[in-house]
């Protein structure tokens, strides 16, 4: 039987106590342990982005980050954004906008724009391109997504 590592970790404001295997990954904890089902798997090796969330302020893909090394960490899903009643900025512009499609790298999208938004809050077009340029969309193309993180931006400034 692996050896199993106690971890504490906050995700999402809620501090967990789990044990974990040593090659758990991310990932799998918040969809299949903390029940967060927003965090998606696409590629399982770090390409694709849909899997981004936000660990001690960085962005990093979950499949890749084993949990056993996260003790004392900081997450935020996209669940730790807003609610279904009172959606991020970020989330409403991508509804305005028409960027979400498929909705499956919607999430992943999302977190890379709200860590470069936490950080720059007057970010170019190129910035934000930058910004999301590991988070891969078949759907919408990515004028849609461009333009619904300068309107989350424009809101965020406003409040």
């Amino acid at each position: 039987m692996p050896k199993k590592h106690p971890i504490r970790i906050t995700v999402n404001g809620v501090r967990h106590s789990i044990e974990v295997e040593a090659i758990e990954r991310l990932i799998d904890v918040l969809r299949n342990r903390l029940d967060l089902k927003g965090t998606k798997e696409g590629c399982g090796t770090g390409d694709c982005g849909a899997c981004v969330v936000i660990v001690d302020g960085k962005t990093v893909p979950s499949c890749l980050v084993h949990a056993a090394t996260l003790d004392g960490s900081e997450i935020t899903t996209i669940e730790g954004i807003g609610t279904p009643d009172r959606l991020h900025p970020l989330q409403e512009a991508f509804i305005q906008t028409g960027a979400v499609q498929c909705g499956f790298c919607t999430p992943g999208m999302i977190m890379s724009a709200k860590s470069l938004l936490d950080s720059n809050s007057t970010p170019t077009m190129e910035q934000i391109r930058e910004a999301l340029v590991g988070n891969l969309c078949r759907c919408t193309g990515y004028g849609r997504i461009v333009d619904a993180v300068m309107i989350a931006a424009e809101k965020m400034r406003s409040k």
